[in-house]
């Protein structure tokens, strides 16, 4: 007898973890792992040549300081019985949400952020993107088993690319990234890429366009970052895993998110 299709929580990871229920949801038994896997696998009928989406770890490195030279210690945030945090990249949040979201109009999604706070709006500008938490499936399709979110799944919030820029070009600017000044000093004039931090390199070469965040001018070792040109070929998301900037401009980020979690919630109140 053919089973009538159901709701299951689609878990973004690789591995098989335990799981518990999550009662404040409307969807019966719904689970969610005790923690999430850095590694998602394509979903099921997948035409991409990509079988697995790495979170990379994030680098270490001194805290990066502010333009008066302080120093900015790492936060342990307390996160909501909704939240997770990302093992191996501690300043990556899974943040559950109730449909309907600008991904799914019925099923539940998980936002990704990098702030420890759920998103004040649904199209929050400070959500990196949305994976689905559930997904309808038939026994026949399936043969019972859960599917699984992958790189295909993620999507994009357009949103939050102005954002990101808005940090980057600002924090050139105010000159609060140690690794980006030296580079412009190596350079000392012409055309300098801002490469991700999940897919440097190697000296000498040009990085992969996905990887580009933008190009500014440098002239006499010096940045100008009026010069600031976003890549349009950047992607949030590739198979090295979610934007990962350099201590500084990931700093001036996280101010900048904040901010804007700030204006949302003012402006929803």
């Amino acid at each position: 007898m053919m089973r009538s299709s159901i709701t299951t929580l689609r878990r973004p990871l690789l591995n098989t973890l335990s799981s518990r229920t999550i009662t404040s949801l409307s969807y019966g038994r719904i689970q969610r792992p005790s923690f999430l896997s850095t590694q998602l696998r394509d979903s099921p009928g997948s035409h991409s040549s990509l079988s697995r989406l790495r979170f990379t770890s994030h680098a270490s490195g001194p805290s990066p300081t502010n333009n008066q030279g302080q120093k900015h210690p790492p936060q342990t945030p307390q996160l909501g019985p909704e939240s997770f945090s990302d093992p191996t990249r501690p300043d990556l949040f899974y943040h559950l949400l109730k449909p309907s979201t600008p991904s799914s109009s019925s099923l539940p999604v998980f936002a990704l952020s990098f702030l420890h706070t759920p998103p004040p709006i649904k199209d929050s500008k400070t959500v990196i993107g949305w994976l689905p938490a559930a997904t309808p499936y038939s026994n026949e399709s399936t043969g019972g088993e859960e599917e699984e979110a992958g790189l295909n799944d993620f999507k994009e919030n357009v949103a939050f690319r102005d954002t990101l820029h808005k940090a980057v070009q600002s924090g050139l600017t105010d000159g609060i990234d140690d690794i980006q000044i030296n580079a412009a000093t190596q350079l000392h004039a012409g055309w300098m890429h801002i490469h991700d931090e999940r897919n440097i390199p190697a000296l000498g070469r040009i990085g992969d366009p996905d990887d580009i965040l933008a190009t500014v001018l440098v002239e006499d070792g010096k940045i100008l970052p009026e010069t600031y040109q976003p890549m349009p070929a950047y992607r949030l998301c590739t198979s090295d895993g979610i934007t990962q900037l350099t201590p500084g401009l990931s700093w001036r980020l996280r101010e900048l998110l904040q901010k804007q979690a700030e204006l949302e919630r003012s402006s929803r109140s």
